[in-house]
């Protein structure tokens, strides 16, 4: 074998024991891919990648994504920072990204894999934490699931941002409002044959479901996923890689020191399905 792997918590995540010169050969990516998928969160420690190696290997498990509604980057690079000189047109959202939430909601084929390292630390906080989302769904009720089957979600940009920002300016809520709505189907019919809740703080409401309803099932719901059971938190190391499978994920930031200078370089994959429902 190229390389090993640890499982990091029962339910989610695995550490992967890999060479870089093994890694960047793209010789073992159907096998990583299949992993990944299965565990929801990879892990290589001690890697120390440049932006170039990171795109590079980020090819070698699928399509790069180079620019959705805005731009991704520099040829795929996203620097994930608070410092608006580094990133200048995304900084100004990564607040949002403290809550629980799936990326890309508000896209019909949302992304399928992302990939960050990073490049400086807070010096306390900072952690990442991860859900698994198969796994909460394999162990609702069944006749929950049933149920759970026939529901749609909307989701909206609105909703992912202002109970994080809350006293947020008009201009700034407007900004927002130029994301466009998108309705999924609250359980992801995935072309494995598996399924998935689509669950993410950008889930404004049911459709066609009264909002008090609404918001009792969609609050119940995201207590039962992000139970200890589910998670795995990440803390950061220089020389990290770690990539999750966003369509079966969710993921957030535990709070840091804003001031910190606290930066990851991210690469993300294009999605490869759309959201779908039960036939």
């Amino acid at each position: 074998m190229a390389f090993t792997s640890l499982e990091l918590e029962p339910r989610i995540g695995s550490e992967l024991k890999i060479s870089k010169e093994s890694l960047l050969s793209g010789a073992h990516a159907l096998d990583i891919r299949a992993l990944l998928v299965q565990r929801g969160v990879l892990v290589m420690r001690d890697l120390y990648l440049t932006d170039d190696e990171q795109r590079h290997f980020a090819r070698t498990m699928g399509d790069l994504r180079l620019g959705g509604i805005k731009k991704e980057g520099e040829e795929g690079l996203m620097k994930v920072t608070f410092d608006k000189k580094e990133n200048p047109e995304y900084a100004k959202f990564f607040f949002g990204s403290q809550l629980w939430h799936m990326d890309g909601t508000y896209e019909e084929v949302p992304p399928f894999a992302t990939m960050l390292t990073p490049r400086v630390l807070a010096n306390t906080g900072g952690d990442t934490e991860f859900v698994n989302n198969y796994a909460t769904y394999e162990d609702l009720p069944q006749e929950e699931k049933f149920r759970l089957d026939t529901l749609k979600v909307v989701h909206t940009m609105q909703a992912a941002l202002f109970p994080a920002k809350p006293d947020c300016s008009p201009e700034e809520f407007a900004l927002w409002c130029t994301y466009p709505a998108r309705a999924h189907p609250l359980v992801w019919h995935h072309k494995s044959g598996r399924k998935s809740l689509v669950l993410s703080t950008s889930a404004s409401h049911v459709a066609g479901m009264h909002p008090a309803e609404s918001r009792d099932l969609l609050t119940r719901l995201m207590w039962h996923a992000t139970q200890p059971r589910y998670v795995y938190r990440h803390k950061w190391r220089m020389g990290d890689l770690l990539m999750w499978d966003n369509t079966g994920t969710m993921h957030r930031v535990l709070p840091f020191d804003e001031e910190s200078g606290r930066k990851l370089h991210r690469f993300t994959l294009n999605g490869e399905e759309p959201v779908s429902a039960a036939a």
